[in-house]
């Protein structure tokens, strides 16, 4: 009965979104205001003030809560956008608050301390001690844990802290130390951590040469991919690389990270919530990768075996991998 207790968090890049992730089965949605607040801050994605009230309307009519991810780091000079985000958030009547920074947490547990707080993915808190610290200044009840744990270590946070942990288990695979990467700053001059945009759309441009499809970030080229191999949207970390040694997909390939044959050793570490990644997937992306999750949760909790398999369509560039759960490179 161990899936009955697991919370399914999932994606909402836009209101349409959320409808469709509410209705699919998720347990909660996590969206953002339409500006640098959040970490996809990307055209065409997140939600006005209006917006927010009326979805969180449309969620707790259903039985779903909403949380708000405000997960970017302030800029010097400029934290009144922040604050207003934390305010409006909490008045539009938001299930928790996802932060990172001490400055916004300290202002989120000060200026409104019945709001729930979780702690996102960017403050990279992969320690007992690390979570403590959040819990105890700023009553944290929940934190984010990076993509860099196994099962095992995730176990061992858990039975070190009295904190909820929510981890990822499909989507975008992030290969650095969350809320440091540097790698998209330095080719666009735009922060993923601070004006939360990885890779902006603004800045990637294609190229057709020969036979290959020639994608670049801010006039850098990621990489040369021929014509009947899959193209994954392209991000620095994931471009093919030369070196002295060798060359290929240096960081990390193009793919998904699917946890989905976790599930059992996830809800066994204790885990309290599994995270779907895709706030600027569409809409035929949520409902899927939403009611695969639902079912496999439930037959989980039936003792039923869960299988996840037809997800590989869906997942960047059709291949997908556990990640740093699996840390195959130790």
């Amino acid at each position: 009965m161990m899936g009955k207790t697991i919370e399914l968090v999932c994606p909402a890049g836009t209101p349409a979104a959320l409808r469709v992730a509410v209705d699919a089965g998720a347990d909660a949605v996590y969206c953002g205001f339409r500006d640098e607040t959040n970490a996809r801050n990307f055209p065409g994605l997140n939600f006005s003030r209006d917006e927010l009230r009326e979805a969180i309307g449309y969620a707790h009519g259903r039985g779903c809560k909403v949380l708000v991810a405000i997960n970017t780091f302030p800029r010097a000079g400029s934290v009144g956008i922040w604050r207003a985000a934390v305010d409006d958030a909490v008045r539009s009547a938001a299930d928790a608050l996802i932060l990172c920074d001490v400055g916004l947490l300290d202002y989120a547990a000060t200026r409104h301390p019945e709001t729930r707080l979780h702690l996102s993915v960017q403050a990279a808190a992969a320690t007992p001690e690390a979570i403590r610290f959040y819990t105890e200044a700023f009553g944290v009840k929940r934190v984010v844990l990076p993509r860099v744990l196994t099962v095992a270590e995730i176990a061992g946070i858990n039975s070190a802290i009295d904190c909820e942990t929510e981890v990822f288990v499909f989507g975008g695979l992030c290969v650095m130390a969350e809320g440091r990467c540097s790698l998209s700053s330095y080719a666009t001059g735009k922060s993923p951590n601070m004006n939360g945009v990885c890779s902006p759309p603004s800045h990637v441009t294609y190229h057709e040469e020969g036979e290959e499809l020639v994608p670049r970030l801010g006039g850098f080229t990621i990489n040369r991919i021929p014509r009947a191999e899959p193209a994954a949207y392209p991000t620095l970390c994931k471009g093919r690389f030369a070196t002295a040694k060798c060359s290929g997909y240096i960081f990390e390939e193009p793919a998904s990270l699917n946890a989905g044959a976790l599930l059992p050793g996830l809800a066994k570490a204790g885990v309290t919530a599994l995270k779907i990644e895709g706030r600027q997937r569409g809409r035929a992306y949520i409902s899927a990768v939403v009611k695969a999750f639902r079912q496999a949760l439930d037959a989980m909790a039936e003792g039923r075996s869960v299988d996840l398999d037809r997800l590989l369509a869906l997942a960047e560039g059709q291949t997908s991998t556990q990640g740093a759960y699996a840390k195959t490179w130790r």
